[in-house]
């Protein structure tokens, strides 16, 4: 390689999940391979875009509110020895695209700085962005303000920063281009002469890349000096914050919300209501679910686990792939995998719009303290919340608790782009930790699918058990003809992948290690896992929809999967009634916060929306004179 309103917004970072790349050549660059680089960069973000191109003897940065593509188009950044670029997926604000400029130095960034604002305190620098990527500007110009050398700049951005920093960091006026990163998502390699990078191995062995590595500690290379400003030009299209802030004040919506006691029935073993879809009672008062189960939480020895995943593992490289959602159960599970089963795992998040930034933020905190790179696969956003908002608009003018599951269907593309980061990088072993007592019943019994309580985990389905529950969907579908939008090939191909797909080299974590809520919560706290500000629960916390449907569930049925998970933890003897009663009495509580940004982000207006939900007949009588508003 050549040397060298009411309520008030918390102040967050505009967090990032992006894809990087870059072409430094002695030569005009190959057009066909940029263009290869930047195709595979895009799948890591959709949102905006941004370039910085060698222009004579004048570095000019390109950013852009759309695509990459359609910069690539406007820019046509061909005719130059060096070009560098930034796809973004954006997770909160309009503006700030990147490449960063601070002062002299141009960065691209690919992860979250969690700790930015503690950082900035430190600085004696100016703040002028509310991106965390321009705190990395701020630190490497500092460092050169006192008189320190550029190889050192790896070491003190990384020092500092805690998070995910994959990063790139143009200084022209030095003739220097340092990259690192602390959890490896940053590759770079050589082909004729030329020094390529990208986020990803994969993009560079396609472009016929040699000499390939993953970049860790720093690699400082030689670019043309210029001694010239920057020129920017920046491009507006975006009209719409593609996710507004947690709300840290009351407002009058909160309260909206309704959260009333009720006299149902419960099983007196577990917490069950009579509500329940297929519920039968004893003699003695004990539900079916109970008499029924069968035990999830007794782990096989771990001596099988090792010799199953023995013929995987390698000498170099990652040998598996986990996913992660920054969920508890993911993030414990990769801890697991790492630190128990001493794999080298490959990160896999799919993002399709309702990942909220405490989730990603939780993927960039144990993915940098464990050192595991992440592959992030971003949707159009955009595009994937308007499939949402369509359905959620069909499913409020028809109310239906059977089809609740809907909102949801995006996100079944998940096990599609899995099968596309096994193709890029060859691996076929997949380590999984979900959570063995997450199994509901409820959401397909809704729809008149009797509960298959042989069923051993989540996402296992029997090809029969799907055709009768798709078919009862399409029946309810039909109730309200705006079901039938643009977004019903993306429900039914997502399906697809999900329940019907073959999936084989799959393995699950807590098939061999006991799944305990409180040494997990105690191990997360290790990795400063960060917890949502509106519920008391680790559960579910990630998952912008979760908080929705929730509510949904309690105000008709007077029940949510927090019931249903708990009375499985009863019936595993992790629980007593009476603390699991106590649990649940918590976290169904509204989550004013997250159903506020789960509406804001569809375009939805809360009191219109709220409304209606309160409307729908209950399945209950609720008392009255104990019914009580958030």
């Amino acid at each position: 390689m050549p040397q060298g309103t009411t309520w008030a917004l918390q102040r967050r970072s505009v967090l990032l999940m992006c894809g990087i790349f870059g072409i430094i050549s002695d030569s005009i660059i190959d057009s066909r391979d940029l263009d290869s680089l930047v195709k595979h960069a895009e799948q890591r973000g959709r949102d905006s875009s941004g370039l910085l191109v060698l222009a004579d003897d004048r570095y000019d940065v390109h950013r852009a509110d759309y695509r990459l593509p359609r910069l690539m188009r406007e820019v046509k950044p061909y005719a130059t020895r060096v070009v560098m670029g930034h796809s973004r997926l954006i997770t909160n604000g309009l503006t700030d695209n990147q490449p960063v400029i601070y002062e002299d130095v141009c960065v691209l960034h690919n992860g979250i700085i969690v700790n930015h604002e503690e950082i900035w305190k430190q600085l004696e620098k100016p703040r002028n962005l509310v991106i965390d990527t321009e705190v990395i500007g701020a630190i490497v110009a500092d460092h050169l303000d006192r008189g320190n050398d550029v190889e050192g700049i790896a070491a003190r951005v990384m020092e500092l920063c805690r998070g995910v920093a994959a990063c790139v960091i143009a200084l022209p006026r030095l003739g220097k281009l340092c990259l690192f990163s602390n959890n490896g998502s940053l590759y770079a390699g050589t082909k004729n002469g030329a020094t390529y990078f990208s986020s990803e191995r994969f993009p560079l062995e396609s472009v016929d890349c040699v000499d390939i590595v993953q970049v860790r500690d720093g690699l400082v290379l030689d670019i043309p000096a210029s001694a010239e400003a920057y020129e920017v030009t920046d491009r507006p299209g975006r009209s719409n914050n593609l996710i507004p802030g947690l709300l840290t004040a009351s407002s009058t919506e909160e309260r909206l919300l309704e959260y009333p006691s009720h006299n149902l029935r419960r099983c007196t073993k577990c917490l069950l209501t009579e509500t329940m879809p297929f519920i039968e009672f004893d003699a003695d008062g004990v539900c079916n679910y109970c008499l029924n189960y069968k035990p999830r939480n007794h782990p096989k020895p771990i001596e099988e686990l090792l010799e199953l995943v023995k013929p995987y593992r390698r000498n170099d490289g990652p040998d598996c792939i986990v996913p992660l959602s920054g969920g508890r159960d993911s993030c414990y599970g990769l801890h697991l995998i790492v630190n128990e089963l001493g794999m080298k795992p490959l990160t896999f998040t799919y993002d399709w719009g309702m990942v909220t930034d405490l989730g990603r933020r939780n993927v960039s905190r144990i993915s940098s303290e464990l050192g595991v790179e992440n592959i992030i696969i971003a949707d159009d956003i955009t595009k994937k919340r308007d499939y949402i908002a369509m359905n959620l608009r069909a499913w409020l003018k028809s109310p239906h608790l059977g089809m609740v599951s809907i909102l949801t269907a995006g996100d079944k593309h998940f096990f599609r782009h899995l099968q596309t980061i096994q193709a890029q990088t060859g691996i076929s072993l997949n380590l999984w930790g979900i959570n063995p007592l997450e199994v509901t019943h409820f959401k397909a019994g809704f729809l008149g699918v009797p509960p298959d309580f042989a069923e051993q985990r989540v996402y296992s389905h029997g090809a029969m058990k799907q055709l009768r529950y798709q078919s009862l969907r399409f029946r309810a579908m039909l109730q309200s003809p705006g079901y039938f939008n643009r977004s019903l090939w993306d429900t039914v191909s997502g399906e697809y992948y999900r329940s019907f797909a073959k999936k084989t080299d799959y393995f699950h974590v807590f098939d061999y290690w006991r799944w305990s809520e409180q040494e997990i919560d105690g191990i997360l706290t290790d990795y400063d896992w960060e917890r949502a500000p509106d519920t008391t629960t680790t559960w579910r916390i990630g998952d912008g929809t979760a908080a929705f449907y929730n509510y949904v569930y309690y105000a008709v049925a007077g029940f949510t999967e927090h019931d249903t998970f708990r009375s499985n933890q009863i019936r595993e003897g992790d629980l007593t009634r009476d603390e699991a009663m106590a649990l649940v009495l918590e976290e169904n509580a509204p989550r004013y916060q997250n159903i506020k940004w789960y509406l804001d982000v569809l375009g939805f207006d809360f009191k219109a929306v709220i409304d209606t939900v309160n409307r729908i007949p209950k399945l209950y009588t609720a008392d009255i004179d104990s019914a009580a508003k958030m």
